[in-house]
């Protein structure tokens, strides 16, 4: 009775119906169907029961799409990405032509997504991502591989160097600022290249040298992209063993700090004093923060290390004044991560307290980039610290933003002329007006002016006629360890000013 039943459901529909309503109404639907038999057993009728299937066939779809599409910006994911580099890759080999890969990584995203809010940051990735679909070509693929990280796939290019017209294209769409949220936000990106089939024949490898030469481009000042080259990957091999190690090193106490004064430059007394982190690798040495701190930064460590490098600052210069030593201020940098940290100035207040130094002995110096990336929420964080009796310092001026009106906006108290000037003041004529520049406005506007990297008498007397107060520099005194400046407080300047 079984078969018989099977092969009388003729009477049921076919896949994928559309039941309309009178009203025009339309819904999917699916049936099943039982037939009817007369005494004799001949079929006469069926029972046709019709399911409304629409919301299951949606949410099938939706499934669908999610499996292969990024839910933030509708782009391809992962997945769909390596499917389509493995078929680019097979009509590249028939035809005997290159294709490339693209890896992308914004700079400073997790700042403004910290600072700002993952609304706000979700709507920074799509604006970045309709800029990427307007700089390359319909073929071309642009996915997102999760957080700020994007590929991109060049699947109809004939030379490499087209690759290079296409990352400089990405670049500039970054460049313009993104309103959103009723401000405009600045955000750029570094760019790592690979090329079938020199730098790999599988997806999975082009994209990993594609990420490793990106690291690169990080390496070399951002906003900026770079082929890869098969020695990259010995130094990402090293990058990631310096990670690793990062990444114990504060349990296992291996940061120091060093310590370079500033000097009257009349008098060559000590008036202040710049902390600088040193890493003691255990089997390294010494290591300088130029080859740690990018890192630190891109595997979000830099807040824990800058937080210890305030703190270990502070301590240290109690230890003095309470030693009875001619101690007056210590000044720290401060990294774009951790002032837009929202712990931020409760953690400078915290660690005051913690170590007992009075905030009138801190100097808090930031890059002109780092004051201006979002300037009311700047405003308010300096304010605070002003209010706490912190000094605020400009550091590196002279190499970022070419409108000061912010000199004016925020609570300055020193501007620091950056060392670039500083060793050209008597190698090229020309560039001396802008540190005389510099110097003039400080005064104009009743902040005191240090100028770095002072390395020669010559800079000195330059810097002295013109009226700079302060400076520092090898001139005076390399950084030193906390015993060594220790005693040069005790002992005074005047003689390695006179050398």
């Amino acid at each position: 009775m079984e078969m018989a039943v099977e092969q009388d459901r003729t009477v049921g529909l076919t896949v994928n119906c559309v039941l309309i309503r009178r009203d025009g109404f339309e819904s999917t639907i699916e049936d099943s169907a039982a037939p009817i038999h007369d005494r004799a057993g001949q079929v006469i009728g069926a029972v046709i029961v019709f399911h409304d299937v629409s919301a299951a066939r949606a949410m099938s779809l939706q499934m669908s799409h999610s499996a292969q599409y990024d839910l933030v910006t509708s782009l391809p994911n992962r997945l769909l990405l390596n499917d389509r580099i493995s078929q680019a890759i097979g009509m590249a080999r028939r035809q005997n032509r290159p294709i490339a890969v693209i890896f992308l990584d914004l700079d400073r995203f997790k700042y403004i997504n910290d600072s700002l809010g993952h609304v706000i940051g979700d709507k920074l990735l799509q604006s970045v991502s309709r800029r990427f679909l307007t700089s390359v070509r319909a073929s071309d693929t642009v996915s997102r591989q999760g957080g700020d990280e994007f590929v991109i796939l060049l699947s109809e290019i004939t030379h490499p160097e087209h690759a290079a017209t296409s990352a400089k294209k990405i670049l500039l769409s970054l460049n313009t600022p993104h309103s959103i949220g009723g401000q405009d936000l600045h955000i750029d990106g570094s760019i790592g290249i690979s090329v079938y089939p020199e730098d790999g024949e599988d997806a999975e490898t082009l994209i990993k040298n594609a990420d490793t030469a990106m690291y690169h481009a990080k390496e070399n000042g951002r906003n900026n992209f770079q082929f890869f080259k098969t020695e990259m990957n010995f130094k990402a091999v090293e990058r990631q063993s310096l990670e690793g190690s990062l990444r114990r090193a504060l349990e296992r106490k291996e940061f120091l700090l060093h310590y370079q004064p500033k000097v009257n430059l009349d008098t060559g007394e000590i008036t202040g004093v710049e902390a600088l982190i040193r890493w003691q690798h255990p089997d390294r040495g010494l290591v300088p923060p130029s080859q740690f701190v990018p890192i630190a930064e891109d595997c979000g460590l830099i807040v824990q290390i800058d937080s210890w490098v305030l703190r270990e600052a502070c301590r240290q210069a109690r230890e003095w004044q309470d030693a009875g030593l001619p101690f007056k201020r210590v000044s720290v940098n401060v990294s774009a991560v951790e002032f837009r940290d929202k712990g931020f100035v409760e953690g400078v207040r915290a660690i005051l307290g913690e170590t007992g130094l009075d905030a009138r002995y801190l100097d808090l110096e930031l890059t002109e980039r780092v004051l201006m990336e979002h300037a009311e929420s700047t405003a308010s964080v300096l304010h605070q610290l002003k209010m706490m009796g912190v000094r605020l310092v400009v550091d590196d001026f002279g190499t970022g933003y070419s409108s000061l009106s912010y000199l004016q906006q925020f609570p300055i108290d020193a501007l620091k002329i950056d060392q670039s000037f500083v060793h050209r003041i008597t190698a090229d004529p020309d560039d001396s007006p802008i540190v005389s520049a510099i110097i003039d406005m400080g005064k104009n506007l009743k902040q005191s002016v240090i100028a770095e990297g002072i390395e020669t008498q010559e800079q000195r007397a330059f810097l002295q006629v013109h009226l700079c107060a302060e400076g520092q520099g090898y001139l005076f005194s390399l950084p030193l360890a906390a015993a060594q400046f220790a005693h040069l407080l005790q002992v005074g300047i005047t003689e390695t000013v006179a050398r």
